[in-house]
């Protein structure tokens, strides 16, 4: 059902949903008040998190630090872990309530249940897996005959495998909502001793047939490699040619200083696990330093590391796309070049 011009004015203000797990807030969270500090300037309103959980209302104080002008929190024990559905209650109750004009939710595992599901329930549309969130005019372009709206939110993202890019907007229901990736936008730098004003509101839960019930948590534990945090990666292709081969590229990543991450044909191939893959279907990262290294250049890997700082590309073939995006480039056989540029770091290194 469209809304009214007269209905739309009733919902103000830029909203995140503020992911926490056990107790402590998920950093998907500070990126997306970053974005909405910027979206909110534009339209000169404020920003709220919203924070659900259960004894997580001392978080608010770092949502403020991070960008939040005000902070509602939703604090009830069905809420201590999360299940689809007291959480979608919980979070289309607020929107119910309070009326955002725009909705945005971190595009993780959590993040993908809930943002459709609520979106649901409070009858309008979502745009999911967004690169680029920006306010303008939309239609882009002025339509004859056709009312051109102001001040809405155009949200692009990847679209049919990556080929071709979408903006997007929701002209006509409210909130606008959209899921961003982890790693797309980039937090401010937090403001000590920032508050925020903390609203509570718990629209009450009944819990019903619908409602999840956990009988055990059991955590695994490994071994595992954060490489959106790395300001050095060492990222490998098929072109590295197999798994032992990539000793290589660890070789480097440990003279450097780096980590080693990769491209989704090394997943396929069982090389490296998915918790290294850089991408669209991977990790976004915005390292100081991307190594390229036996990797074509796909739109949809370079979708994942085209914000990085610097990119050097290593690869036999001089026509392959990564040189295009790439700062610097080698056209040779990495077999050659990796391990002479590893022993000419580690002479440099020894000389200091």
């Amino acid at each position: 059902m469209e809304l009214t011009n007269e209905q739309i004015a009733e919902y103000k203000g830029v909203y995140v949903y503020a992911q926490q797990v056990d107790n402590k807030i998920s950093n998907i969270a500070f990126e997306l008040l970053g974005k909405a500090k910027e979206l909110a300037g534009a339209l000169s309103t404020d920003v709220t998190a919203v924070l659900l959980g259960s004894g997580v209302k001392d978080l608010a104080d770092q949502l403020a630090e991070y960008g939040a002008d005000k902070v509602i929190v939703v604090d009830d024990p069905e809420l201590k872990d999360y299940r689809t559905e007291p959480y979608t209650h919980a979070l289309s109750s607020v929107i119910n309530e309070y009326k955002p004009d725009i909705m945005l939710v971190g595009a993780t595992a959590i993040g993908r249940d809930l943002g459709p599901r609520v979106s649901a329930r409070v009858q309008t549309g979502l745009t999911a897996d967004c690169t680029v969130l920006e306010i303008g005019d939309f239609p882009l372009n002025p339509i004859p005959n056709q009312e051109q709206k102001h001040n809405q939110l155009l949200m692009t993202r990847p679209a049919f495998g990556g080929n071709t890019i979408a903006t997007i907007a929701c002209p006509n229901n409210r909130p606008q909502m959209a899921t961003v990736r982890p790693g797309v936008m980039q937090k401010i730098a937090p403001v000590k001793g920032a508050k925020a004003e903390v609203i509570e509101f718990n629209p009450g839960f009944t819990p019903d047939n619908k409602y999840v019930e956990i009988l055990e948590v059991v955590k695994s534990v490994k071994e595992t490699v954060d490489i959106q945090a790395a300001k050095i990666l060492v990222s490998g292709g098929r072109g590295v040619g197999s798994e032992e081969n990539f000793k290589l590229l660890y070789d480097l990543a440990d003279a450097i200083g780096g980590e080693v991450s990769c491209s989704r044909a090394v997943v396929e191939n069982g090389w490296l696990s998915q918790d290294h893959q850089v991408g669209q279907t991977g990790k976004t990262v915005r390292p100081n330093v991307y190594f390229a290294i036996g990797i074509s250049g796909a739109i949809q890997h370079v979708a994942g590391m085209e914000e990085s700082d610097v990119i050097i590309a290593i690869n036999k073939d001089e026509d392959a796309p990564i040189f295009d995006v790439a700062d610097y480039g080698i056209v040779g056989d990495l077999n050659k070049i990796v391990p002479q540029l590893t022993e000419a770091i580690k002479a440099e290194i020894a000389n200091k």
